[in-house]
């Protein structure tokens, strides 16, 4: 790795990475159990789902918001009707106490309205007269299964003046991420990073998720870090689970690098947060 210099102990920057975690839930019926199960004082991000479309997304986050949660709304620009409904969605998430929201392009196959892209997403919210102190956009390590890398780069560079910090796909090499962490800024791109890591969960659904997310490569880093017989052994044994140890470690000592400019960690949890939060504390307390 080539920028900067290491600012923190490996200890240290797991404890950094760890305390100030963020973790993504998806509002399905677990949401409200889900949620009782993360730290009182909780950044929460929450998706926008196909099947139950953005307004069930900023009910949950209304609902979280009023909890005490510092919550994070996904605004998907697909799920995303007119300017209308934009002006509609913008002025709850304000009178919620919401300041910081992400904005992903979502994956909804057809649009619900005239927003087909982030960019047409934040370039609509600039309009408006609702701001927030922080706008997340996302970014892809290991690319995108039906966008190029070149389109990719054009796409967060036209992005980036409208947003205060990035937020990874889901991905395990750490190598991947600091590689591309190291391209985004040799093309200009400062924002801060948080890398989208996997929580704690079983490794047959963990792969079936990777697979549709698209993080091939990936799935070959889990390969690497378990070994094959090991991997197969966890991956059809209804016991074996994925523990994000490899990750966390892998990117420890690059906390505190301006460089970098790591911020921390976005944990999908896939509404699976008992298991996660039981190993967050074992590692923070090792």
């Amino acid at each position: 790795m080539a920028l900067g210099t290491r600012a923190v102990s490996d200890s240290q920057g797991v404890q950094t990475l760890l305390t100030s975690a963020r973790f993504e839930l998806m509002p399905f019926e677990s949401f409200d159990e889900e949620i009782t199960h993360l730290p009182n004082d909780a950044t929460i991000a929450i998706t926008t789902s196909p099947q139950l479309g953005i307004e069930k997304t900023v009910e949950k986050t209304e609902q979280a918001a009023a909890m005490g949660y510092d919550v994070v709304p996904h605004v998907a620009a697909r799920y995303v009707e007119d300017w209308e409904q934009l002006e509609a969605i913008a002025e709850r998430l304000e009178q919620a106490g919401i300041t910081d929201i992400f904005v992903p392009g979502g994956d909804r196959e057809e649009p619900a309205g005239e927003y087909e892209s982030a960019l047409d997403m934040l370039e609509a919210l600039a309009e408006t007269e609702y701001t927030f102190e922080e706008v997340g956009i996302t970014g892809y390590p290991e690319g995108h299964d039906f966008i190029d890398d070149e389109t990719l780069a054009e796409s967060m560079a036209q992005k980036a003046p409208y947003a205060t910090y990035i937020v990874t796909q889901l991905c395990y090499d750490p190598d991947a991420v600091l590689e591309w962490v190291e391209d985004i800024r040799g093309r200009g791109i400062e924002l801060p990073v948080e890398v989208g890591i996997p929580g704690v969960m079983n490794y047959q659904r963990l792969m079936q998720i990777s697979q549709k997310v698209g993080v091939g490569d990936s799935i070959k880093f889990l390969r690497k870090t378990t070994g094959i017989l090991g991997f197969v052994k966890q991956l059809v044994g209804s016991r074996g689970t994925y523990e994000p140890d490899e990750l966390i470690d892998g990117l420890a000592p690059y906390v505190g690098d301006n460089e970098y400019n790591i911020r921390g960690v976005h944990i999908y949890t896939f509404n699976q947060t008992p298991d996660t939060e039981q190993w967050r504390h074992k590692r923070l307390d090792s």
